[in-house]
């Protein structure tokens, strides 16, 4: 299941920096051996705990973690969305993600030039929602004259898109983006091959100097950022993109050591990812036996058969039912047998809701 968060941002905010972090600690992974897919994608393995304990019960042969994508967008000036700069590039590669990572600078440094030659991420969040403001108002606008014959006509399906596109024009006028407005399932539906860029689920993610880490909270700008998102109901990731770039040339004890001088129990990137992965809507679920433990990405509330699907189609097309225990019951159990002889695997049917966490064993006949 390909799954990209695009990472955005004005110049000099940190984005280049915690992009190449991201893919240079994307590349050190020997499960992915292709992981910078070309000069601005780069594959992350999600980091969970829970696939480390089941490799210490299970002691399998090979432990595979699952994946997504960061993707860096190309850079953004005001007016991008009349085509400045590089503008119809940055949006057309918005349209390809799932989710936007906004990356806004909170540190003051002399030597490092912001382009409003001030810093302040309020006015730097505003000018990019502004751009995928005034791209989606262009989209919508085009729709609406499209779509008028056949709203005089009497078509209904074309009243309902009528209604929904009215309601976001509005929203784009008084500079609020698409996800802020309330339409309903139908109307969301009519709306989906628009691909609008403010329908996008998004988090900020602060850039914060390495002094400024631990002190994150005292923070001004960073405060501010919090307060803008909270009327969003987006969240805040804070990072130092210096410091993810040093953690990032690290591996094993010497990343844990260092962060340790830190004062930190995870990297900036660690959180990020994670935050990532929740914003897309994704949850994991594992298989687990000598030959491989393995964790697999699913949608939250997806039913056994597409989740089997994951695997391979055969599984999906095949199912027949799905052996099922939670992974704090395996865990207090110490192995899948005591898990049995408790009667905590269970068997589960078609319509089952994989839940996160869950280990599972698919029986199937193709």
């Amino acid at each position: 299941m390909s799954r990209s968060v695009g990472i955005v941002g004005l110049p000099n905010v940190g984005k280049s920096t915690l992009f190449n972090a991201i893919t240079q600690a994307g590349a050190e992974s020997a499960n992915y051996p292709f992981c910078t897919i070309d000069p601005n994608v780069g594959v992350v393995e999600v980091p969970d705990e829970r696939l480390d304990k089941l490799t210490e019960l299970v002691i399998p042969k090979k432990t595979v973690p699952t994946a997504f994508q960061f993707v860096d967008i190309a850079g953004l000036v005001e007016g991008a969305s009349r085509g400045e700069g590089l503008g119809n590039k940055f949006l057309a590669h918005i349209r390809e993600v799932d989710a936007i990572a906004h990356v806004v600078r909170c540190f003051e440094d002399e030597n490092i030039t912001h382009v409003a030659g001030r810093v302040d991420p309020i006015s730097d969040i505003q000018i990019i929602n502004l751009e995928l403001i005034l791209a989606d108002l262009e989209s919508v606008e085009k729709k609406m004259d499209r779509i008028g014959r056949k709203v005089k006509s009497g078509d209904k399906e074309a009243k309902v898109e009528l209604d929904a596109l009215t309601k976001l024009k509005e929203a784009f006028e008084a500079d609020l983006p698409a996800r802020s407005v309330d339409l309903s399932d139908e109307e969301r539906v009519v709306v989906r091959d628009l691909h609008l860029l403010t329908m996008k689920p998004i988090l900020y993610v602060t850039n914060v100097s390495e002094d400024g880490l631990l002190e994150a909270d005292s923070n001004p700008l960073v405060q501010r950022v919090r307060d803008f998102a909270a009327k969003e109901g987006a969240e805040v990731v804070v990072i130092s993109a210096k410091v993810e770039a040093e953690i990032s040339e690290l591996d094993g004890e010497d990343k844990a050591m260092f962060l340790e001088e830190l004062g930190l129990q995870e990297s900036g990137l660690d959180r990020l990812i994670k935050a990532a992965y929740h914003l897309l809507g994704l949850i994991t679920y594992f298989t687990a036996g000598v030959q491989e433990v393995r964790a697999w990405t699913i949608r939250r509330n997806m039913k056994a058969p597409h989740a089997a699907g994951v695997i391979h189609t055969d599984f999906e097309r095949g199912f027949i039912r799905a052996e099922v225990v939670s992974y704090d019951d395996l865990v207090a159990c110490g192995s899948m047998n005591a898990a049995k002889e408790k009667g905590l695997v269970r068997l589960e049917g078609k319509d089952y809701v994989v839940q996160d966490g869950d280990i599972m064993h698919f029986r199937f006949n193709v």
